[in-house]
């Protein structure tokens, strides 16, 4: 049995109402924010049956306003870095806000995490959408987007949907950090990764084009590990993104 429940969230610094949505099934209890789309809170049963809260979200509108962080959002149009905060597209170039320092990064200074979506209940979860006018944060193309949240068999699934009318870039993603003690450090969760390769990053933490090998590396998870027991080696590539920030190339 599912139940959807809407909740008051606070106003927004602009004045705008925000709205959570409160998911829950006897598996897991989803709580998502119309404001950035953002997932605020995931409740699972630990291995005794008590739910557990296993990504991080803020209390209030406040603290999602006033700290970095991107925490369980949907970021857009571009997710990540565009290096020297600029794209060339159909011979064109476009030149884009630096907000990381010479880069571009999630979407600009006012990214999708940063709008109040709107919302439409479904049977089994909550569709968010919103409109990005052409020329919003530099991008070319009035983009219609939409981002579903859908429970079932106890699992939590998110799909995207954006159509432009030009050619644009997108590059949609959810910028959950999850913590499956439900608090205290991660860095004693133990991860395995599929991946004999991981693709180099600069200083910048942008990647470089450059494949290199796992093997030798703070980088090899293709046997289960924790996942802070390489991260205090010195490494180049550790030092580059102040930890793991890289993309891992997953074997076939």
């Amino acid at each position: 049995m599912m139940n959807i429940e809407r909740k008051p969230f606070g106003k927004t610094a602009r004045g705008e109402a925000v709205t959570l949505f409160e998911i829950r099934t006897p598996e897991l209890t989803a709580r998502i924010l119309d404001y950035g789309a953002t997932v605020q809170a995931l409740l699972v049963p630990d291995k005794n049956g008590k739910p557990v809260d296993v990504v991080l979200g803020h209390d209030t509108i406040e603290g999602y306003e006033t700290h970095d962080g991107y925490l369980g959002a949907c970021v857009g149009r571009v997710a990540n870095r565009l290096g020297g905060a600029q794209f060339t597209l159909n011979d064109k170039t476009y030149i884009l806000a630096k907000n990381d320092g010479k880069n571009h990064l999630h979407g600009g200074l006012r990214g999708f995490d940063k709008y109040v979506w709107d919302a439409e209940v479904l049977e089994d979860g909550v569709k968010f959408s919103r409109v990005s006018p052409d020329g919003e944060e530099g991008y070319p193309g009035t983009l219609r987007v939409s981002v579903s949240y859908r429970v079932a068999n106890g699992a939590l699934t998110i799909t995207y949907d954006a159509v432009s009318d030009q050619d644009t870039l997108c590059n949609l993603t959810n910028h959950s950090y999850f913590n499956l003690n439900g608090g205290g450090t991660a860095l004693s969760h133990t991860l395995q990764i599929h991946a004999d390769r991981f693709t180099e990053n600069s200083d910048q933490c942008m990647p470089t084009g450059k494949i290199l090998p796992v093997d030798g590396t703070p980088f090899d998870f293709r046997a289960p590990k924790p996942v802070g027991r390489d991260i205090g080696q010195d490494d180049v590539q550790l030092r580059n993104c102040g930890g793991y920030g890289h993309n891992f190339c997953l074997a076939d």
